[in-house]
């Protein structure tokens, strides 16, 4: 292949098709037998180096959002400090007076521009994505989305506060978590449907919850919208201080409900470096998040991030 000009950045984003012209080109101008098992040895090896690209990348994006939000921490740190010897009190990043209105001085708002600016930098999904960066997405490799996890989807959400009602046609994220509830208690009638039928009984939200969801009038439940935000949601369970804190950063920032869910990652990951990397054990310890799978996306990250730890 190097003979023939082709180098290791070009093949890698070459689709299918074009390699498979390339192999046959290579056949035909040297005379090489190439069996079956080595044509697909040679696919298999470039997906192979287009995932661990993706992955450093990945992790690089991870580590970077990582030192924002520990920087982001220490500025509030520092400011509540602050407010507290002038007998202020400091929430959710503003300083509030005895006036109606929450005010930062200049040099506290620059610090806390700086702490978070970098979530935005590493979001990457976009409502208004260019033609260009959408063709680049269907030639990532299906590795990295076998599952589901991470293809982009359009859901009728918007980044809410806690306790804000959305307006128009999209909803806001308290009526996205309360679905999730819904399905536990899809999930409790099919546990009892089951012992009364005798059956084995599911422990977790699988399809046949999804079935009896729809089946009883509820087809705005769906598989794929609950999985794609299912970590969105174990982050409003396990920390509801700092999933509130990103809802409103996001949303005063107009971030969309994509850039959004790829924030919500992170946290997740420093939960489970704080507990040995047992993502699973986090899930199960808690009464509403056990019922829930854990997303293969955040699998991965937790298993790059102790695989650089232990190297």
């Amino acid at each position: 292949m190097t003979e023939l000009g082709f180098t290791v950045s070009t093949l890698l984003n070459m689709t299918e098709q074009e390699l498979e012209d390339i192999i046959n080109a290579m056949i035909e101008t040297y005379r090489i037998d190439l069996l079956v098992g080595e044509r697909y040895g040679i696919k298999a090896a470039i997906r192979a180096e287009r995932r661990l690209i993706n992955e450093e990348a990945e992790t690089q994006r991870l580590r970077s959002l990582c030192k924002s939000e520990k920087k982001r921490k220490q500025v509030e740190d520092a400011l509540n400090e602050g407010a507290k010897e002038n007998g202020n009190l400091f929430l959710g990043g503003s300083i509030y007076l005895d006036t109606d209105d929450p005010v930062l001085t200049g040099q506290q708002s620059q610090s806390l521009t700086t702490g978070v600016l970098a979530l935005r930098d590493h979001s990457s999904e976009s409502d208004g994505e260019s033609h260009g960066k959408k063709k680049q997405k269907r030639r990532r490799p299906r590795e990295l989305g076998d599952d589901g996890e991470d293809r982009p989807r359009e859901h009728p959400f918007i980044v809410t506060e806690p306790g804000e009602l959305a307006r128009g046609k999209k909803n806001g994220l308290d009526y996205l978590f309360d679905l999730y509830e819904q399905c536990g208690r899809f999930l409790e009638e099919v546990q009892h449907i089951c012992r009364e039928r005798g059956e084995k009984c599911p422990t977790k939200v699988t399809n046949q919850v999804f079935r009896h969801a729809k089946h009883t009038g509820a087809s705005y439940i769906n598989k794929p919208k609950m999985r794609h935000y299912v970590h969105c949601y174990a982050l409003h369970c396990l920390d509801t201080n700092h999933s509130n804190h990103l809802r409103k950063l996001f949303k005063d920032r107009g971030e969309n409900v994509g850039a959004w869910r790829q924030a919500c990652y992170y946290p997740l990951v420093e939960l489970a470096r704080a507990n040995n990397w047992d993502i699973e054990g986090v899930f199960n310890r808690n009464d509403k998040l056990r019922i829930w799978y854990v997303p293969t996306r955040l699998r991965q990250l937790c298993h790059i991030e102790k695989s650089k730890e232990s190297s």
